[in-house]
Protein backbone atom coordinates (compact mmCIF):
# COMPACT_ATOMS: atom_id res chain seq x y z
CA UNK A 1 0.00 0.00 0.00
CA UNK A 2 1.48 3.09 -1.19
CA UNK A 3 1.54 5.96 0.91
CA UNK A 4 1.54 9.93 0.95
CA UNK A 5 1.29 11.61 -2.20
CA UNK A 6 2.02 8.64 -4.54
CA UNK A 7 -0.77 6.95 -2.99
CA UNK A 8 -2.98 9.84 -3.90
CA UNK A 9 -1.40 9.81 -7.61
CA UNK A 10 -2.50 6.44 -7.97
CA UNK A 11 -5.29 6.16 -6.18
CA UNK A 12 -7.46 7.34 -8.81
CA UNK A 13 -5.75 5.33 -11.51
CA UNK A 14 -6.90 2.30 -10.01
CA UNK A 15 -10.37 3.47 -9.20
CA UNK A 16 -10.67 4.29 -12.66
CA UNK A 17 -9.05 0.44 -12.95
CA UNK A 18 -11.73 -1.19 -11.29
CA UNK A 19 -14.91 0.70 -12.87
CA UNK A 20 -13.35 0.26 -16.81
CA UNK A 21 -13.39 -3.85 -15.62
CA UNK A 22 -16.87 -3.21 -14.27
CA UNK A 23 -18.13 -1.81 -16.85
CA UNK A 24 -17.07 -4.19 -19.17
CA UNK A 25 -19.01 -7.13 -17.19
CA UNK A 26 -22.15 -4.60 -17.19
CA UNK A 27 -22.51 -4.21 -20.65
CA UNK A 28 -19.94 -5.61 -23.31
CA UNK A 29 -18.27 -3.39 -25.65
CA UNK A 30 -18.04 -6.50 -28.01
CA UNK A 31 -18.53 -9.96 -28.39
CA UNK A 32 -22.07 -12.15 -28.55
CA UNK A 33 -23.06 -11.86 -24.61
CA UNK A 34 -24.42 -8.64 -23.10
CA UNK A 35 -23.56 -9.36 -19.64
CA UNK A 36 -20.42 -11.12 -18.34
CA UNK A 37 -20.95 -11.65 -14.36
CA UNK A 38 -17.74 -12.58 -13.89
CA UNK A 39 -15.63 -9.09 -14.66
CA UNK A 40 -18.50 -7.35 -12.25
CA UNK A 41 -17.88 -9.59 -9.50
CA UNK A 42 -14.29 -9.20 -9.81
CA UNK A 43 -14.46 -5.56 -9.91
CA UNK A 44 -17.13 -5.33 -7.07
CA UNK A 45 -14.61 -7.63 -5.22
CA UNK A 46 -11.69 -5.45 -6.06
CA UNK A 47 -13.52 -2.83 -4.47
CA UNK A 48 -15.03 -3.71 -1.46
CA UNK A 49 -10.92 -4.57 -0.28
CA UNK A 50 -10.15 -1.21 -1.40
CA UNK A 51 -13.12 0.17 0.81
CA UNK A 52 -11.60 -2.45 3.71
CA UNK A 53 -7.94 -0.59 2.93
CA UNK A 54 -8.94 2.64 2.73
CA UNK A 55 -11.83 3.30 5.20
CA UNK A 56 -11.54 7.23 5.13
CA UNK A 57 -11.48 7.93 0.94
CA UNK A 58 -14.90 8.87 0.49
CA UNK A 59 -14.39 7.94 -3.45
CA UNK A 60 -13.31 4.31 -2.65
CA UNK A 61 -16.87 3.73 -1.03
CA UNK A 62 -18.07 6.04 -3.68
CA UNK A 63 -17.17 3.78 -6.37
CA UNK A 64 -17.72 0.74 -4.03
CA UNK A 65 -21.62 2.22 -3.56
CA UNK A 66 -22.09 2.56 -7.62
CA UNK A 67 -21.04 -0.63 -8.08
CA UNK A 68 -23.15 -2.63 -5.51
CA UNK A 69 -26.34 -0.78 -6.89
CA UNK A 70 -25.27 -1.37 -10.36
CA UNK A 71 -24.84 -4.97 -9.72
CA UNK A 72 -28.04 -5.52 -7.72
CA UNK A 73 -29.93 -5.18 -10.92
CA UNK A 74 -27.67 -7.69 -13.13
CA UNK A 75 -30.44 -10.84 -12.73
CA UNK A 76 -32.82 -8.57 -14.07
CA UNK A 77 -30.85 -7.02 -16.85
CA UNK A 78 -31.21 -10.23 -19.54
CA UNK A 79 -34.33 -12.13 -20.62
CA UNK A 80 -34.15 -16.09 -21.16
CA UNK A 81 -32.08 -15.81 -24.03
CA UNK A 82 -29.33 -13.37 -22.93
CA UNK A 83 -30.87 -10.43 -24.61
CA UNK A 84 -30.59 -6.97 -22.86
CA UNK A 85 -33.73 -5.84 -21.11
CA UNK A 86 -33.97 -2.22 -20.79
CA UNK A 87 -33.96 -0.63 -17.74
CA UNK A 88 -38.02 0.55 -18.00
CA UNK A 89 -38.88 -3.30 -18.39
CA UNK A 90 -36.89 -4.64 -16.05
CA UNK A 91 -38.36 -6.57 -12.91
CA UNK A 92 -37.76 -5.08 -9.94
CA UNK A 93 -38.60 -7.76 -7.80
CA UNK A 94 -35.57 -9.23 -9.34
CA UNK A 95 -33.32 -6.69 -8.16
CA UNK A 96 -31.30 -8.04 -5.25
CA UNK A 97 -31.95 -5.86 -2.28
CA UNK A 98 -29.24 -7.16 0.04
CA UNK A 99 -26.02 -5.25 -2.40
CA UNK A 100 -29.15 -2.57 -2.66
CA UNK A 101 -28.49 -2.02 1.25
CA UNK A 102 -24.94 -2.51 1.17
CA UNK A 103 -25.07 0.20 -1.84
CA UNK A 104 -26.94 2.81 0.60
CA UNK A 105 -24.19 1.54 3.81
CA UNK A 106 -21.65 2.32 1.43
CA UNK A 107 -22.93 5.56 -0.04
CA UNK A 108 -23.21 6.55 3.39
CA UNK A 109 -19.57 5.92 4.37
CA UNK A 110 -19.12 8.20 1.21
CA UNK A 111 -21.05 11.20 2.70
CA UNK A 112 -19.40 11.03 6.09
CA UNK A 113 -15.91 10.74 5.13
CA UNK A 114 -16.04 13.66 2.74
CA UNK A 115 -14.42 17.00 3.39
CA UNK A 116 -16.07 19.06 0.57
CA UNK A 117 -18.89 18.50 -2.07
CA UNK A 118 -18.94 14.77 -3.33
CA UNK A 119 -16.41 13.10 -5.70
CA UNK A 120 -17.38 11.94 -9.08
CA UNK A 121 -18.27 8.58 -8.35
CA UNK A 122 -19.93 9.89 -5.09
CA UNK A 123 -22.50 11.68 -7.24
CA UNK A 124 -22.72 8.89 -9.29
CA UNK A 125 -24.00 6.71 -6.51
CA UNK A 126 -26.00 9.05 -5.62
CA UNK A 127 -27.73 8.38 -9.40
CA UNK A 128 -28.13 5.05 -9.00
CA UNK A 129 -29.94 5.32 -5.49
CA UNK A 130 -32.30 7.32 -7.00
CA UNK A 131 -33.04 4.34 -9.52
CA UNK A 132 -33.19 1.51 -6.85
CA UNK A 133 -35.24 3.38 -4.26
CA UNK A 134 -37.68 3.51 -6.93
CA UNK A 135 -39.89 0.11 -6.56
CA UNK A 136 -41.64 1.15 -10.29
CA UNK A 137 -40.24 2.83 -12.90
CA UNK A 138 -42.59 5.24 -12.69
CA UNK A 139 -41.63 6.30 -9.38
CA UNK A 140 -38.16 7.23 -10.60
CA UNK A 141 -37.45 10.48 -9.37
CA UNK A 142 -35.95 11.93 -12.80
CA UNK A 143 -35.60 15.89 -11.43
CA UNK A 144 -33.32 14.87 -8.50
CA UNK A 145 -31.26 12.03 -11.44
CA UNK A 146 -31.03 15.49 -14.17
CA UNK A 147 -29.79 18.18 -11.18
CA UNK A 148 -26.87 15.29 -9.84
CA UNK A 149 -26.47 14.73 -13.12
CA UNK A 150 -25.51 18.55 -13.51
CA UNK A 151 -23.62 18.59 -10.64
CA UNK A 152 -21.30 15.37 -11.59
CA UNK A 153 -20.93 17.34 -15.53
CA UNK A 154 -19.68 20.50 -12.83
CA UNK A 155 -17.02 18.69 -10.99
CA UNK A 156 -16.31 15.76 -14.04
CA UNK A 157 -17.50 16.91 -17.40
CA UNK A 158 -17.45 14.68 -20.40
CA UNK A 159 -19.41 14.54 -23.60
CA UNK A 160 -20.91 11.12 -22.26
CA UNK A 161 -21.63 12.75 -18.43
CA UNK A 162 -23.69 15.33 -20.91
CA UNK A 163 -25.51 12.38 -22.79
CA UNK A 164 -26.71 10.93 -19.51
CA UNK A 165 -27.40 14.12 -18.51
CA UNK A 166 -29.84 14.93 -21.70
CA UNK A 167 -31.46 11.33 -21.04
CA UNK A 168 -32.32 12.47 -17.55
CA UNK A 169 -33.87 15.72 -18.67
CA UNK A 170 -35.95 13.90 -21.30
CA UNK A 171 -37.67 12.48 -18.40
CA UNK A 172 -38.02 14.85 -15.94
CA UNK A 173 -39.39 17.90 -18.78
CA UNK A 174 -40.06 15.74 -21.91
CA UNK A 175 -38.20 14.82 -25.24
CA UNK A 176 -38.57 18.37 -26.57
CA UNK A 177 -36.22 19.81 -23.60
CA UNK A 178 -33.76 17.40 -24.43
CA UNK A 179 -33.21 17.21 -28.11
CA UNK A 180 -30.87 20.45 -28.69
CA UNK A 181 -29.03 18.87 -25.82
CA UNK A 182 -28.14 15.91 -27.57
CA UNK A 183 -28.21 17.62 -30.71
CA UNK A 184 -25.10 19.70 -29.54
CA UNK A 185 -23.20 16.97 -28.98
CA UNK A 186 -23.60 15.18 -32.39
CA UNK A 187 -20.23 17.18 -33.69
CA UNK A 188 -18.26 16.16 -30.74
CA UNK A 189 -14.88 14.05 -32.29
CA UNK A 190 -14.99 12.12 -28.62
CA UNK A 191 -19.28 11.11 -29.67
CA UNK A 192 -18.25 10.34 -33.28
CA UNK A 193 -18.53 6.54 -33.01
CA UNK A 194 -20.33 6.32 -29.49
CA UNK A 195 -23.44 4.16 -30.48
CA UNK A 196 -25.50 5.70 -27.91
CA UNK A 197 -25.59 9.21 -29.07
CA UNK A 198 -27.66 7.95 -31.93
CA UNK A 199 -29.12 5.42 -29.53
CA UNK A 200 -30.52 8.12 -27.34
CA UNK A 201 -31.51 10.25 -30.34
CA UNK A 202 -33.23 8.02 -31.74
CA UNK A 203 -35.39 7.40 -28.73
CA UNK A 204 -35.89 11.18 -28.20
CA UNK A 205 -37.00 11.25 -31.55
CA UNK A 206 -39.48 8.15 -31.43
CA UNK A 207 -41.26 9.71 -28.59
CA UNK A 208 -41.81 13.14 -30.05
CA UNK A 209 -43.36 11.38 -33.36
CA UNK A 210 -40.45 11.75 -35.78
CA UNK A 211 -40.49 7.93 -36.48
CA UNK A 212 -38.36 7.87 -39.72
CA UNK A 213 -35.97 10.01 -38.29
CA UNK A 214 -35.75 7.73 -35.09
CA UNK A 215 -35.74 4.64 -37.32
CA UNK A 216 -32.33 5.85 -39.21
CA UNK A 217 -31.12 6.97 -35.85
CA UNK A 218 -31.56 2.85 -34.20
CA UNK A 219 -29.59 1.90 -37.38
CA UNK A 220 -26.79 3.89 -37.23
CA UNK A 221 -26.66 2.59 -33.59
CA UNK A 222 -26.93 -0.68 -34.07
CA UNK A 223 -24.09 -0.41 -37.25
CA UNK A 224 -21.82 1.09 -34.54
CA UNK A 225 -21.83 -1.19 -31.90
CA UNK A 226 -19.67 -4.41 -31.85
CA UNK A 227 -22.01 -5.76 -29.23
CA UNK A 228 -24.28 -8.74 -30.85
CA UNK A 229 -27.03 -8.35 -28.33
CA UNK A 230 -27.05 -4.58 -28.58
CA UNK A 231 -27.18 -4.72 -32.09
CA UNK A 232 -30.51 -6.97 -32.40
CA UNK A 233 -32.13 -4.88 -29.87
CA UNK A 234 -31.15 -1.42 -31.46
CA UNK A 235 -32.33 -3.22 -35.40
CA UNK A 236 -35.43 -4.34 -33.45
CA UNK A 237 -36.07 -0.38 -31.75
CA UNK A 238 -35.11 0.69 -35.37
CA UNK A 239 -38.24 -1.60 -36.94
CA UNK A 240 -40.29 -1.28 -34.33
CA UNK A 241 -40.02 2.76 -35.36
CA UNK A 242 -41.67 2.74 -38.58
CA UNK A 243 -41.78 5.40 -40.56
Amino acid sequence: MPYGPDREARLGSVLDVIYLIFNEGYAATAGDDWLRPGLCEDALRLARVLSGLLPKEPEVHGLTALLEFQASRAAARTGPNGEPVLLKDQNRARWNRMLIARGVTALTRADATAAGAPGPYALQAAIAACHAHAYRYEETDWHRIATLYALLAARAPSPVVELNRAVAVSMAEGPAAALPLVDALTDVPALRDYHLLPSVRGDLLARLGRTGEARAEFARAASLTRNERERELLLRRAAEAGG
